[in-house]
């Protein structure tokens, strides 16, 4: 018999609690929750909730974003966004899927389709 492979690291949760503030970007490759307050860009391989007390104020690119917080910066997921009754947002969302409850509160645009891959762009002369 071979290495038993762990499949436990795709459904663990990282927990940023409340009272915790970051400044810089946070990236992670599995599933996180944040009730606290990052100033810079996130960046989540799996799922991203944002607590009630959350605040985020930078770029969040991930593959599903939950939104109870606040958010001022661009949301971009690679499958659906939630916007929560609590939730505050002000920016852009990039996602296939968006679902916005009663209450929340959007300033922004949507663009509901894949993000495509960046193409170089011919140079204009």
């Amino acid at each position: 018999m071979g290495p038993k492979k762990d499949f436990r690291s795709s459904e663990e949760v990282s927990i940023l609690s409340k009272g915790v503030k970051i400044e810089g970007k946070f990236s992670s490759d599995g599933n996180v929750r944040i009730d606290g307050i990052i100033i810079g860009d996130v960046i989540v391989n799996g799922n991203l909730t944002l607590g009630d007390g959350s605040k985020i104020q930078g770029e969040i690119n991930a593959k599903n974003v939950t939104i109870s917080g606040s958010i001022e910066g661009s949301v971009k997921a690679t499958e659906k966004v939630i916007l929560e009754s609590s939730s505050r947002l002000k920016g852009d969302v990039i996602s296939k899927l968006l679902i916005i409850q009663e209450g929340a509160k959007f300033d922004g645009k949507s663009t509901m389709s894949p993000i495509p891959p960046s193409a170089p762009k011919p140079e204009i002369k």
